[in-house]
């Protein structure tokens, strides 16, 4: 597995660090519990609303089924894209704890509309029988509280978690190894956070009032901006540099400017930046990218424009986002089987038996049941099956983040098939038997989803994160909340599809998914429909992961030679190597 250095992208501004504090005395788990606990108390609401708004629209805001999911997919989505901004923001133009203050104060605009129109039910439209019944000031006053929330949610989630790993130096092997343990905390204090919110929050929006769930959460939101706020004495804070959009655009720019060019055999006859250490070694893919790093005949490098000719450096950069890509677009399709269970599966809980003894469960609340396997798994995993597993591989995180990548791919197809089968079940029960099942049918899908998202999440954003060149890790680590973005979009595109298509040919005319009655909707076709996509897509992922060629800049140090347990320190083994290899 490469295990990439520390490297620049031709800007000295874009590796120093704001000084708090000493430098030895900054940074570390210290300064990430402020971090943790952040995103622990946001979390709270975040995550109790991507489970319970399909309710709020449904109920409150009055759309129809397929009206109230595609609303909280189009949500979800947007949430997740909008971290790009977050990312791209905190890279070029702010540091990442000012990015996280500034959406932070954002979100909690936006859960202050909620809570005004939650409140008072003259901004709440009636029920008319439609697909949706929002209108004129009302639907105003509703898309710009859900944008606000989604803008903020999404800034914040694109600036902290590169500002939690840049709390690492990764020149260090004794501090980089921390980096992967990093990403799994991260997802753990999201993990319990969430708990907290489909279990508390969706109670109380359900069977108090919808009002006071949204305060709650934007009083946790507000509580865990002041926290990460605390804790800046003891942050490593990155100083923005250049545009990474820019630096991008400049390299597509300058490769069709020398488009009729020949590229050189040798790419020692490319341009390169002066400063060795900022520089990443040259690649043979994609190969027509390399026509950027050709300096015409006549010009003084010194002084030529980035738009004319880019250093192999830069040229490299784009190459590796290039490379990334494929392995972002085959997680996308897990993503819009995650959807479903925050939409369908909640709506199939309605109709099912939520009952523990005298107690009745919210249908919202039913994702409490991954959240608490994660919760219990996330640490087993650190503590005792990466350590095993780190005897058999060598590898430093047990098993590579591809690797990790792929367990999560396979277990979520499982979680398609079985959530058909018990799709059947309900309707046979309650069609022939007059009988609900109880609610905690659901559990089994979501239990297997919810190992999957911890193995998929966590290896994504370290793998953007670890692969990226240094200006640019808000934004690629941002692209692990892009496949959610993507996802959650195809799912309203296939439902939308789905139901335009078997619309034509079921005896009813309305497709799988249509209409309020969801007794006479096929629900389990579609799972299974995403079953069979995600076994195909799997397929596809073995072929790229395989593909992957790492970043060639690493050294071989300790971190690399771990084997049953032990670290190697002979500094012998500490020689610079090329290492192109694939997963």
């Amino acid at each position: 597995m490469g295990l990439d250095s520390e490297i620049g992208n031709g800007s000295n501004k874009e590796l120093t660090y704001e000084s708090m504090k000493k430098q030895e005395r900054e940074g570390g788990f210290k300064a990430n519990y402020f971090i943790f606990a952040m995103m622990f108390l946001d979390n709270i609401g975040f995550v109790a609303n991507m489970a319970s708004l399909v309710l709020y629209f449904m109920l409150v805001i009055h759309f129809d089924i397929s009206g109230s999911a595609t609303t909280t997919t189009n949500y979800l989505g947007t949430a997740f894209l909008l971290t790009l901004v977050g990312g791209f923001i905190s890279d070029a133009y702010m540091n990442r704890l000012h990015t996280t203050l500034l959406f932070g104060v954002t979100e909690l605009l936006g859960y202050m509309l909620l809570i005004i129109q939650s409140h008072y039910t003259k901004l709440q439209p009636l029920p008319c029988g439609e697909s949706t019944c929002i209108h004129g000031t009302k639907a105003l006053l509703f898309y710009a509280s859900i944008s606000l929330v989604a803008l903020g949610g999404g800034g914040i989630r694109g600036a902290i978690p590169a500002l939690g790993a840049d709390q690492f130096n990764y020149k260090k092997p004794e501090e980089r190894k921390h980096i992967a343990s990093f990403f799994n905390w991260l997802l753990l204090s999201i993990t319990v956070g969430a708990v907290v919110g489909v279990t508390f929050v969706v109670y109380v929006s359900t069977t108090v009032g919808w009002d006071i769930g949204f305060i709650i959460s934007l009083s946790c939101a507000a509580a865990g901006l002041v926290i990460v706020a605390l804790g800046k004495p003891y942050y490593r804070v990155r100083v923005a540099g250049e545009s990474p959009l820019l630096r991008v655009l400049q390299v597509l720019v300058a490769s069709v400017k020398n488009w009729r060019v020949q590229v050189p055999q040798s790419p020692d006859e490319l341009h390169e930046s002066t400063k060795k250490r900022e520089r990443i070694p040259h690649t043979d893919q994609f190969r027509l990218l390399d026509k950027a790093a050709i300096l015409p005949n006549g010009v003084d490098a010194a002084i030529a424009s980035k738009w004319k000719v880019c250093t192999v450096t830069q040229v490299e950069e784009v190459k590796i986002l290039t490379r990334m890509m494929p392995i972002l677009l085959s997680t996308i399709l897990m993503n819009t089987c995650l959807a479903q269970l925050q939409t369908l599966s909640v709506q199939q809980g309605i109709l099912m038996d939520t009952r523990i003894g005298s107690f009745n469960v919210p249908a919202a609340t039913i994702p409490v049941i991954p959240l608490l396997f994660m919760s219990v798994l996330i640490p087993t995993y650190e503590f005792t099956f990466v350590p095993l597993l780190r005897k058999f591989t060598g590898h430093p995180n047990g098993i590579t983040h591809l690797q990790r990548v792929g367990v999560g791919l396979v277990l979520s197809a499982i979680s398609m098939t079985i959530a058909g089968f018990v799709e059947v079940k309900r309707k046979h029960e309650f069609i022939h038997h007059n009988h609900k099942i109880s609610l905690f049918w659901l559990s089994f899908h979501y239990a297997i989803f919810g190992i999957a998202d911890m193995f998929t999440l966590v290896g994504l954003m370290e793998f953007f994160y670890r692969e990226a060149p240094a200006g640019m890790r808000s934004l690629s680590t941002s692209f692990s909340w892009l496949s959610l973005s993507i996802g959650y979009y195809l799912s309203s595109a296939f439902v939308e599809l789905i139901n335009s298509i078997t619309g034509k040919y079921t005896h009813s005319k309305l497709g799988w998914l249509e209409g309020l009655d969801m007794n006479k909707n096929h629900i389990e076709l579609f799972y299974w429909f995403l079953a069979i996509l995600s076994v195909l897509n799997f397929a596809n992922y073995l072929f790229w992961a395989n593909w992957y060629t790492y970043k060639n800049d690493v050294t071989v140090d300790e971190e690399m030679l771990i084997k049953a347990g032990q670290v190697g320190t002979d500094e012998s083994n500490s020689q610079s190597v090329s290492t192109v290899s694939r997963n």
